[in-house]
């Protein structure tokens, strides 16, 4: 029996290092195929970073145009518009608003009072058109009709002192003449009037007058 030990030792020694051989062989082999599988496959990265980089350029350009539409829009209603309706041409309006206001309260005839004071209070707003409303009614209108009051008013000289998009400021020198059956002659006078202009609905509108 101890003979036989050692030969069966030596022989399962041996076929275990066959065996590990093996193994390694065929590591060896599976490690160069896959090397050569590898080398032989295409490249598919530079594909997928060329249509990354397509994606994000259209991305950027994207988001770029709706940057310069939103800059276009914010620079045309902040900057734009406001310079549009600030310039010579808008205060020139507004001059006018301010002239044919000021004429219209300031002119009234005993035989056309309701409608020379209706042709006022279009050019009115505010609180400014409730005051000249009430003051109209409960003074100017009796005293016109009792003693025949009339007047006409001219603007001599005008200029904007102030404006914005939708507020201004004028001022306005008047000539104005009043007849009465007390005084038929007339009697004449000249002032001056600080118009402020408020705009409604696109027009120009008086909410403020006052003598300076």
């Amino acid at each position: 029996m101890s003979d036989k030990e050692p030969t069966t030792v030596e022989d399962t020694t041996g076929d275990g290092d066959e065996a590990t051989e093996a193994v390694s062989e065929a590591a060896e082999v599976t490690e160069s195929e896959a090397v050569e599988t590898s080398d032989d496959a295409p490249d598919t990265k530079p594909a997928r970073r060329s249509a990354r980089v397509l994606v994000a350029s259209v991305v950027v350009a994207l988001l770029m145009l709706g940057g310069s539409a939103g800059l276009a829009a914010w620079l045309y209603y902040n900057e734009y518009r406001p310079d549009k309706e600030t310039d010579p041409a808008a205060a020139q309006v507004a001059l006018e608003a301010a002239k044919t206001g000021t004429i219209a309260l300031l002119s009234y005839s005993p035989e056309s009072l309701d409608q020379d004071f209706a042709n006022a209070k279009s050019k009115l707003t505010g609180d400014f058109l409730s005051y000249y409303t009430q003051f109209t009614e409960q003074i100017v209108a009796p005293a016109a009709k009792e003693k025949s009051v009339k007047t006409a008013a001219s603007v001599v000289g005008s200029g904007v002192s102030q404006i914005s998009a939708d507020s201004a400021e004028v001022l306005v020198f008047i000539n104005q003449t009043t007849t009465s059956k007390e005084n038929p002659d007339g009697a004449f006078a000249a002032s001056s009037v600080k118009v402020g202009l408020t705009k409604v609905d696109g027009n120009w509108l008086i909410a403020s007058f006052d003598p300076v």
